[in-house]
């Protein structure tokens, strides 16, 4: 049984600025010189990446859907033992999904913080922070955010009404130079800009003096350990393509090849680095159409990836991964740019979203232990004349269900898999060898 400081930042919606207010408290108390963890709540790979930046530690995914309840306590009760102080930015509105934050919430016993976009408001602030405080009876908010407030005038305004269990934990001015550039996917990855890291600084000096008082309250995390995973993967060599072309990478994913027995090979290909010598390779997703003309000018990557398919070995493309493969993938411009082509087809990049949600999918070559789960989230389109063996279904009955593509030893689909969902099938895909 551990115990820590703890917070969930949580909104009415996504876009209120979660994101910013996490990485300003994460920042700020790691400038205090505390040990934060922070933890993203749903899938996402962008917003980590800013506040891994701001806590100085990777960011992992809490999500009752893709790793369970049992995971999810796993990551907490360890960071506890091992940080000064817990947050976990919630994905959307906090009620929004399921599971949805408040779900996550009253599973671990978390305070929730409500960010809220107070710069079209006044009064009517109040309301809405009350509306979240009651709707359910199972979470506990312990505060508010005023974010991009006009002046201090404006944040008076927004905190009458108030009730005295429900404080005005900060007021934040709206700031055009604490702005973050964002793309189609969300936000710029942090690997681009460069100054980011004084932004932070900037955001954390903000946050400390407008929520001077504010104190964290402990929570306690009880959990059992999950039993070790079988070390399936011992002796093989698993290369992971890591850059700003194939970035989509979950630090569970990598833990989780690792506890499993493999050596994890991760190289970056627009920087020229050569494949290394492995068994198995994962091209995660990422923005290859943003650098498809570095990896175009690598000598010998696309060359690597046929030889590694001609010699049976297993490949797992996800998503941009999977467009890299492509004869061709068009960008947002409509400028064409030859792939590897080794999978038949052309990508397409579009001005509108394409498929957004969870994900379960049958492997159906893994037997009837052959599910896992992850999420879609993608612009581009895919034209391919391979058949899907399986497609995956939504368990908010929405419409995305992407394909899973099989050629060879190749295994591609715009899902991006969460392996602690099923290690074992992992395993058995990176162990497997089709012969050429």
């Amino acid at each position: 049984m551990n115990s820590c400081p703890a917070l969930m930042i949580s909104a009415p919606s996504s876009g209120s600025g979660k994101t910013s207010v996490t990485a300003a408290i994460a920042r700020h108390a790691r400038n205090a010189g505390k040990r934060v963890r922070v933890f993203k709540t749903g899938p996402d790979y962008l917003d980590p990446m800013v506040l891994e930046r701001a806590s100085g530690h990777p960011v992992y995914q809490l999500d009752l859907f893709m790793g369970g309840l049992a995971h999810c306590q796993g990551l907490l009760a360890q960071a506890a033992a091992e940080s000064d102080l817990i947050l976990v930015e919630g994905v959307m509105g906090l009620f929004d999904g399921a599971p949805s934050s408040a779900d996550l919430a009253a599973a671990f016993g978390l305070p929730v913080l409500a960010v809220i976009d107070a710069s079209a408001m006044a009064q009517t602030f109040a309301a809405l922070a009350v509306g979240l405080q009651t709707f359910r009876r199972d979470i506990r908010l312990c505060g508010v955010v005023a974010n991009r407030v006009g002046s201090a005038g404006h944040a008076r305004m927004v905190a009458e009404g108030l009730p005295e269990d429900l404080p005005l934990v900060a007021a934040l001015q709206r700031r055009q130079d604490l702005a973050l550039p964002e793309r189609h996917l969300g936000l710029v990855q942090a690997l681009e800009l460069p100054g980011l890291d004084a932004q932070l600084d900037r955001w954390a000096l903000a946050w400390g003096e407008a929520s001077k008082g504010f104190e964290f309250q402990p929570v306690r995390f009880d959990v059992e350990p999950e039993p070790a995973l079988p070390p399936l993967l011992k002796g093989r060599r698993i290369a992971v393509a890591q850059d700003a072309a194939f970035s989509f990478i979950y630090p569970a994913n990598l833990d989780c090849l690792r506890a499993l027995g493999a050596e994890v090979l991760t190289f970056a290909p627009i920087e020229g680095q050569a494949l290394p010598p492995c068994d198995a390779l994962w091209l995660p997703g990422g923005y290859p159409e943003l650098h498809a003309p570095a990896l175009r000018a690598h000598t010998s990557f696309f060359a690597d990836l046929a030889a590694h398919l001609a010699a049976g070995k297993p490949l797992l493309a996800e998503c941009g991964g999977m467009l890299a493969l492509a004869e061709c993938l068009t960008d947002a411009e409509g400028v064409d740019h030859a792939m590897a082509g080794l999978m038949p087809g052309r990508a397409q990049m579009q001005a509108r979203l394409a498929a957004l949600g969870m994900q379960k999918i049958e492997w159906p070559e893994l037997g009837d232990r052959g599910e896992l789960r992850g999420h879609t989230f993608h612009y581009s389109t895919l034209n391919t004349p391979l058949v899907p063996i399986a497609h995956a279904s939504n368990p908010n009955a929405g419409k995305a269900a992407e394909a899973l593509y099989a050629q060879g030893s190749l295994r591609a689909s715009y899902v991006h898999h969460y392996f602690p969902s099923n290690p074992e099938a992992i395993a058995a895909f990176f162990l497997a060898h089709h012969s050429s």
